[in-house]
């Protein structure tokens, strides 16, 4: 036989009985567990291969490098050629196919956000804030979102990281006019957030803020064959800066939420998401965080998104998150230490009882490839618990040289679309000429916002045109120029017009008040009245 796989089926292993993911079950999501070198990254590639094979697009992230195998031909190994014999199929070798993803651009086409689509409450975790610091970086998104000539700008005007720099500079030197509208802007605090903001930059958060941002449906796009494309984020280095990938991660799922319809429950999902390392995730994440984790995880599958975490223990993800993970798969643990005893058993509680198997004690017996299974069976409840072999796969198992993966980059249809980045006019460009004098109206608070020209025939006044006229009077003669900066001859010229004229005119008013009044005081205040009203504006 050369494919165990039925209809709607995705075969994963062989114990008492054949062990089959449903796909029109798999957007119930799903958790793989187990030791450091148990064999849970094979199980990932055999789940990828599985969804691609069924013409499933798929998105994992690749910690060490070993699932990049999948965009090469396995080998018919005797070994491999063995396990597949004995589990009544014959193995056969095959590619499948792969987009390389890299969030620093080194090993796959560069995979970037804005800082607007991120969002505070995410941008506050990767920064790891408090909550007045947090605080800080709502009311920077709100006065963006407010600012009509920030918001009209690509990605409503926060694009990367120098963007969100500039504004918390521009709301610190601005605090009193900023506080007044939105609340207290500590200096202090805003600091605190630049220093965390250059610990990111360091960390290389940079690469991954800025445009062309990722288009969601460039991860569903359909492979040769009509299987599903396998997209690999190479996660080697982020694993340094474990924030920045879990929140990556998150952000990349609150997409998918945020913008795939609705379609129930379909007959295969739309894609599946395999997040390795999950445990990232919720260390020390505050609850508004792990609230919306779970919200996301649980209404995502009417979406057609399958969600499949991946990590040392069940133990390491939240009960609420743990109750939507329908499908199993448990690789060995061991059990060193009384800690490492309770985790084996709360491991083995998670599983629906098979009274022909101590779960516990068969959880670290497990040999490596073996492993107990639960899927979702009809009506979505889990079968009972089974120790089963998992079958090979039958792409290389381990990781690709960088020759390999440089030809498989050289050819992805996505070729050219994000490997050049892009810096759009944004809040950096307009604050930077804002505080420079040359954006808001001379007599404009700072911080505020240009007031809206009022629609034709509304009756409001005409603010938007006034402005422009009072732009155009400062440019003539020469208002809005800073201190110190020489005036033009064309300025000169106006002012000494003006001047004169002042001075004629002032004359004549002092002639008539002196007659009228009788006073030459009167004269002379009424003259120094119009040169200030009409010469003195023009002095700086």
């Amino acid at each position: 036989m050369a494919s165990p796989d039925r209809e709607g089926t995705i075969f994963v292993g062989k114990g008492d009985h054949d062990q089959f993911l449903s796909l029109a079950l798999a957007n119930r999501h799903g958790l793989a567990t187990g030791a450091t070198g148990s064999g849970k990254t094979v199980s990932l590639q055999v789940l990828a291969e599985g969804f691609s094979r069924a013409g499933v697009p798929v998105f994992a992230a690749d910690i060490k490098g070993d699932l990049s195998g999948i965009a090469v031909r396995g080998e018919a190994k005797p070994e491999l050629v063995k396990r597949a014999k004995d589990m009544g199929f014959d193995y056969e070798p095959e590619v499948f196919p792969v987009v390389f993803w890299d969030l620093f651009g080194e090993q796959g086409h560069p995979i970037r956000a804005t800082v607007f689509e991120m969002g505070p409450l995410l941008v506050s975790r990767m920064l790891n804030l408090n909550d007045v610091q947090e605080g800080i970086i709502n009311i920077a998104f709100r006065f963006a979102d407010d600012d009509p000539e920030i918001k009209a700008t690509d990605g409503e005007g926060l694009v990367d990281l120098k963007d969100l720099r500039e504004l918390l500079g521009y709301l610190s030197k601005n605090a009193k006019e900023i506080s007044g509208r939105y609340g207290n802007v500590a200096a202090s605090a805003v600091g605190a957030v630049e220093r965390q903001l250059l610990v990111l930059e360091n960390q290389g958060g940079t690469n991954f803020f800025g445009e062309p941002s990722l288009v969601i449906d460039d991860l569903m796009r359909p492979g040769p064959n009509g299987r599903g494309t396998v997209n690999v984020l190479a996660a080697d280095k982020l694993m340094s800066s474990p924030r920045l990938y879990a929140t990556f991660l998150l952000w990349l799922l609150s997409e998918l939420f945020q913008k795939l319809p609705e379609i129930g429950d379909p007959p295969k999902p739309k894609l599946v998401f395999f997040f390795d390392e999950a445990h990232l995730l919720f260390n020390e994440a505050p609850k508004e965080l792990l609230d919306k984790v779970e919200q996301v995880v649980r209404l995502i599958r009417s979406k057609g998104v399958g969600v499949y975490f991946v990590t040392q223990n069940p133990v390491d993800v939240p009960d609420k998150v743990l109750a939507q993970l329908g499908n199993r798969v448990q690789h060995a643990l061991r059990a060193f230490t009384p800690s490492d005893q309770k985790a084996v058993k709360a491991a083995a509680e998670t599983f629906r009882p098979n009274p022909k198997l101590n779960t516990a004690q068969v959880i670290m017996e497990l040999g490596k490839g073996e492993a107990l299974v639960s899927f979702l069976e009809a009506g979505g409840t889990p079968t009972m618990v089974e120790r089963a072999n998992i079958r090979p796969p039958s792409a290389r198992i381990g990781a690709i040289t960088p020759d390999e993966r440089k030809a498989v980059i050289s050819k992805s249809p996505l070729k050219g679309k994000y490997d050049t980045r892009v810096d759009p006019v944004s809040a950096f460009e307009i604050l930077q000429r804002r505080l420079a004098g040359g954006a808001a109206p001379a007599d404009a608070a700072p911080g505020s916002a240009p007031a809206p020209e009022a629609p034709a025939g509304s009756g409001a006044p005409a603010t938007g045109m006034f402005h422009r006229i009072g732009d155009k009077f400062r440019n003539v003669f020469g208002i809005g120029r800073h201190r110190g900066t020489p005036l033009t001859t064309s300025q000169s010229m106006a002012r000494n017009v003006v001047r004169a004229v002042a001075a004629g005119m002032a004359t004549q008013v002092a002639a008539e008040l002196a007659k009228s009044t009788g006073s030459k005081t009167a004269g002379t205040i009424g003259k120094a009245v119009v040169r200030g009203a009409l010469g003195g504006v023009l002095r700086r």
